[in-house]
């Protein structure tokens, strides 16, 4: 029986809701068909976003989206994005699939998206082809309220109101897709760029995100905070994050990296232990971070995050369609814990991305749509969005193949806003089921409430079937006084909300 603790009366740091944040870029079908058809589709539509998927996020939660990429980011101009959608400048997405991108979804739309979400923005700015003048008229446009140009050219195109900006990236992957740069010269662009980021509107700062590194890359993460900190303690507010990228395939190399449903135990236990590499990441990036912040003002930003699998067989390979798993289920509730667990660094993460690409909430074809495991595993995660992470440890032991061992178990329990304790349990093993005795210190039990989300390893939502996977209600608990017993199945991700 393996042992699970918590403190109840040890708070640890403040869970932020978007470290649950998604991501939507101009690549295959999430943004055209998935998120947006139009206001003359047969498919339902406010406004031209799809009904069935706007109401299936805000059932979920969605608290941020970040837009509108990505690689797209960095060579999006978004004047070509506004005004009337017939005389928008059609493009070739020369990154993803080489289609035609007609620019009928643009910052209004995105806007009215998040307004229809209810959720917060994040944009991200061109600094790999776009100019300081551009960036610093993209946020005259959003914001500023009153007389000016970009204001007035809002109105004209029939939104005299300003927007919100909560969040804003100055650039995106900026040591790859993003200009193929090197840390020092990214770093002393951010400084420039930043200072034209403004904040017009009293009391609604706009958080700037800088880019950070691609997963292991230290050396980015020190050069650039060397150069944008030099002789920067009077830039305070210049930065308020770091981004971070990591992506986990099985795969030994990147043009190889497994099929999303083709995988055996082997690669299923390779998966997560890839995955759980993401707190190593966490830790060093952090601890550099903790040389030129020892106060933790700037945010650790995961703004690229999931599974990246090779593409469904017959599907362009530049639109990174995939299906998703029990496997990704706990793909999901691995980082989501890892990301509670370092919430003092971590302020957000959004996983890429959030329809019909890579590790997607959300499959649509035509007028159906499917949940996938992991838009399940983000609604029973829900409750830990804006929550207090409370002390927890759990017992382990190793599992998986020879090279590739994982803990049996993975945990991280908050203090919700509802003042119910949530627990948030993952057990990774394909096959077995364990015995639990979770005890609470000092804390007597009133009640518990329980949802599971399990399955065989390859279990997934198809058009056909819908809810092969699905939550169920858990109610086999045991309350004794402080403490729980109870046997979390194989393969499954569980929430108890523990009332107290």
């Amino acid at each position: 029986m393996a042992k699970l603790y918590v403190n109840p009366k040890h708070q640890l740091g403040h869970i932020n809701p978007e470290i649950q944040g998604h991501f939507s870029e101009h690549l295959g079908r999430c943004i055209y068909e998935g998120l947006y058809v139009g206001e003359n589709s047969e498919i339902p539509n406010t406004n031209g976003m799809r009904n069935d998927v706007v109401g299936a996020l805000k059932e979920m939660g969605i608290p941020v989206l970040r837009w509108p990429g990505g690689c797209f980011a960095d060579e999006y101009h978004w004047k070509d994005g506004i005004g009337p959608k017939e005389t928008r400048k059609k493009m070739i997405n020369t990154h993803w699939g080489g289609v035609v991108e007609d620019n009928s979804f643009g910052t209004h739309e995105f806007m009215e998206l998040c307004r229809q979400l209810g959720c917060k923005t994040y944009v991200n700015g061109n600094v790999g082809s776009g100019t300081v003048q551009e960036m610093s008229e993209w946020v005259e446009y959003m914001t500023f309220e009153g007389v000016s140009p970009m204001a007035d050219l809002r109105a004209q195109n029939g939104h005299p109101e300003s927007w919100t900006v909560d969040y804003f990236g100055v650039g995106n992957e900026n040591w790859g897709c993003g200009g193929n740069m090197t840390p020092e010269y990214y770093g002393n662009l951010y400084r420039r760029y930043q200072t034209y980021v403004r904040n017009y509107k009293k009391g609604q700062e706009i958080y700037k995100i800088c880019c950070g590194a691609n997963v292991s890359d230290y050396h980015w993460t020190e050069g650039v905070l060397k150069t944008t900190h030099d002789h920067a303690e009077h830039f305070h507010g210049f930065m308020n994050g770091l981004s971070l990228h990591y992506y986990t395939h099985p795969g030994d190399v990147w043009e190889n990296k497994g099929s999303a449903l083709d995988f055996d135990e082997d690669k299923y236990y390779k998966t997560l232990s890839k995955t759980l590499y993401m707190e190593e990441l966490i830790r060093r990036h952090g601890a550099i971070m903790d040389q030129y912040d020892p106060d933790k003002f700037i945010g650790l930003i995961v703004d690229e995050w999931g599974t990246w699998y090779d593409v469904e067989p017959g599907t362009n390979p530049g639109f990174l369609y995939q299906q998703n798993t029990m496997r990704d289920a706990l793909v999901a509730g691995i980082n989501l814990n890892i990301f509670n667990k370092h919430c003092d660094r971590v302020k957000m993460a959004n996983i890429a991305q959030l329809v019909n690409v890579l590790q997607a909430v959300i499959l649509t074809e035509g007028e159906k749509m499917v949940k996938t495991p992991t838009y399940h595993v983000f609604h029973m995660y829900k409750d830990h969005q804006d929550a207090e992470l409370l002390e927890s440890y759990i017992e382990t032991q190793k599992i998986g193949g020879e090279n590739c061992k994982v803990p049996n178990l993975h945990e991280s329990v908050s203090l919700g806003r509802d003042g119910r304790i949530h627990v948030t349990l993952n057990n990774l093993s394909a096959t077995e089921s364990y015995e639990i005795d979770a005890v609470f210190t000092e804390t007597e039990i009133k009640g518990v409430e329980g949802t599971i989300l399990t399955g065989e390893m390859h279990a997934h939502n198809t058009f056909e079937d819908p809810n092969a996977v699905h939550t169920e209600k858990f109610d086999k608990v045991e309350i004794n006084g402080q403490g729980l017993k109870f046997t979390i199945p194989a393969c499954s991700v569980l929430h108890l909300a523990v009332e107290i």
